[in-house]
């Protein structure tokens, strides 16, 4: 399994995991339990990657895996050549309620597997590098018989793609810069800029639609036939005022709803929330037609959960799955250890079982938020250890502390004390 990660991608995982965050790369080899969704997502990449529109909700408890889910998505996503753009969803940093936010986000998170984060200018640039490839001499008819349907819809956004490229064709950088800027939904962008693109003002809520179809025919025309937007931490909502909330709410609805008209071809949208957001009186159900649209059966076993239905239930962590993922773990670290064999000996599979019914007890026997710091206890405490100190042994040496410093508020609620050590056998 660790052949399939390069040793850059193994590290990335196994600094990410240290530090108690997801990482962004390399989650097939961490996905234990989503095989079981892979064929119905897969096809829904494809259908959007062909001109469709999806959308899919995933719910779960806190440390059930959403962040997970999304990244790993987003990592199926890229392989089809789609860009992925991740938000969260915040009160004070992005209001969904306030979509021009939620663009500006999106832009800024973009990335495709060629560009990182951010990568909204490296995608203009090469829409433009192809389009003059392609059309030569003839690029200006080009170009305006592809901004026709984005000028129809959105004119100042196709108005400023032009902008930008007779920007760059007398190397005006300053310009240049504005104007992706502004195509990219942030304020402020100087008058004189906008000026020299023949646009006005600064994106609003409505605006931001416009945007984002404009958006996805660049992408589009530069070889990425889609885009997965994640909007994550949804169930944030649930604490905000009840004004607020419900224009969240119907902002979301009326997203799901262009989606579902066909106006986003390319886009597929995905929220993640807890049971509480989509079951609760403080979340979906507060909107009807909302709560309609994500309606979806969970009475029957979680065995037969249909994975193409518009909401997916996350099973969470089992003691078996929490070891499994322990032990891929350890794999993916002693590929670049000093001495693997010695990590394979002194962190085998029985540690590692021992040591996540150790963490998971002392969680109040709530295997589903214990994987954050079971991995990040396993990684820094022990595998760390072994590799660098040939006297280490965990079973002796070693004995497993939680403080309240290094929990989130979830894990310190399961917690049933400050500090506590544990003696593993």
């Amino acid at each position: 399994m660790t052949l399939q990660l390069s040793t850059r991608r193994r590290q990335e995982v196994i600094n990410a995991l240290r530090r108690g965050t997801v990482p962004q790369n390399g989650l097939d080899v961490l996905a234990v339990g989503l095989d079981r969704f892979t064929p119905a997502v897969d096809a829904e990449l494809a259908a959007v990657a062909a001109g469709g529109g999806g959308f899919k909700a995933v719910r779960g408890e806190y440390g059930s895996g959403k962040t997970f889910f999304a990244r790993w998505l987003a990592e199926r996503a890229k392989r089809q050549g789609m860009a992925v753009a991740e938000v969260q969803i915040s009160e004070t940093e992005t209001p969904l309620h306030r979509l021009e936010t939620v663009y500006r986000r999106i832009c800024e998170s973009l990335q495709t597997s060629e560009f990182p984060a951010s990568a909204l200018r490296a995608v203009l640039d090469a829409w433009l590098f192809l389009l003059d490839q392609e059309a030569g001499d003839a690029a200006e008819a080009v170009l305006e018989r592809r901004l026709a349907q984005v000028s129809r819809t959105t004119p100042a956004f196709a108005a400023a793609l032009r902008g930008y490229r007779a920007a760059l064709h007398r190397d005006d950088p300053a310009t240049a810069e504005g104007l992706v800027a502004w195509l990219g939904g942030q304020p402020q962008v100087a008058a004189a800029v906008r000026r020299a693109a023949g646009v006005r003002g600064e994106l609003d809520h409505f605006g931001a639609f416009g945007f984002l179809q404009g958006l996805l025919t660049v992408l589009r025309d530069s070889g990425h036939p889609g885009l997965l937007v994640v909007l994550d931490e949804v169930e944030t909502l649930q604490r905000t005022r009840s004004d607020v909330r419900d224009k969240a709410l119907n902002a979301l609805r009326q997203l799901i709803d262009e989606v579902d008209s066909g106006r986003f071809p390319g886009l597929y949208l995905l929220i993640t929330g807890t049971p509480a957001f989509f079951d609760g009186p403080q979340g979906v159900q507060r909107l009807a037609p909302l709560a309609q649209r994500l309606a979806t059966d969970f009475t029957a076993d979680a065995r037969f959960d249909n994975p193409r239905a518009v909401q997916l239930r996350l099973p969470g962590f089992t003691p078996e799955t929490l070891r499994e993922l322990g032990v891929r773990v350890r794999d993916i670290f002693a590929a670049d250890a000093a001495e693997p064999d010695r990590i394979a000996r002194l962190v085998d599979d029985t540690y590692v079982a021992d040591l996540a019914a150790a963490l998971t007890g002392r969680l109040g026997g709530k295997v589903g938020v214990a994987p954050r710091l079971f991995l990040k206890k396993l990684i820094g405490d022990v595998l760390d250890r072994v590799d660098q100190f040939p006297d280490f042994d965990p079973r002796s040496d070693y004995a497993l502390t939680l403080s309240t410093a290094e929990m989130t508020e979830v894990e310190r609620n399961a917690a049933s004390a400050d500090d506590v050590s544990l003696d593993l056998p």
